[in-house]
């Protein structure tokens, strides 16, 4: 249920620009965010860093588009909050030594050292392309932009999941027949060790926009 109420504000969004117009939408994704946040925390008890981070954005770049009355502000949200994302999975190695793919993955996949490492890659340059897609229809084709935004967005999203779960499935199926024939150790081909289990809220969220 949850992550079909993470679209809320963003069909919100899309429906307030299509009534009224762009600076109606920013105050309404800013109310709904923000009820929508509150209710999380209010049933959860805390909220994932990745839902902080994205509310923060929301309050920062939909208040700059109102205080200033410039829709600019709001079209670079998607863009950076995609290049900020995959500069956190190209430089989380660095400080942690293991990829934020495999922090997320890692119980339930076993790859080599490489096959994460390349995993991790596929992520960044999958947010590189959609920061770049994103900034190139709002200012290029703005007259399109919020549908992109809603259903472009959204359709790459979906698409490059899709493509990573096909990739692994076979992995997945390996990590779960050794879990329930018992076995230790990790096949031949997979030679890293599986990292601890995280909380959920190192899980990367979908819904940038």
């Amino acid at each position: 249920m949850k992550p079909l109420l993470d679209f809320l504000p963003l069909i919100a969004f899309f429906i307030a620009y299509k009534f009224r117009d762009i600076y109606w939408a920013a105050g309404v994704l800013m109310i709904v965010t923000s009820l929508q946040y509150l209710c999380f925390y209010l049933y959860y008890k805390k909220l994932q860093r990745s839902e902080l981070f994205t509310w923060i954005a929301v309050l920062l770049f939909c208040s700059l588009t109102l205080l200033l009355r410039n829709e600019t502000i709001l079209k670079w949200k998607a863009p950076i909050v995609y290049w900020l994302m995959g500069l956190t999975f190209l430089m989380m190695p660095w400080f942690t030594r293991v990829t934020l793919t495999e922090k997320m993955m890692g119980k339930a996949v076993q790859l080599s050292a490489v096959q994460w490492r390349n995993l991790n890659y596929s992520w960044v340059l999958f947010f590189i392309f959609a920061g770049a897609a994103n900034a190139y229809v709002a200012f290029y084709h703005p007259s399109i932009w919020v549908d992109f935004k809603v259903f472009g967005s959204l359709g790459m999203t979906l698409l490059f999941v899709l493509l990573q779960g096909i990739f692994l499935y076979r992995y997945m199926s390996v990590a779960n027949s050794e879990s329930i024939n018992g076995e230790s150790e990790p096949n031949k081909e997979s030679k890293s060790v599986l990292p601890p289990v995280l909380d959920s809220e190192d899980k990367l969220r979908d819904s940038v926009d």
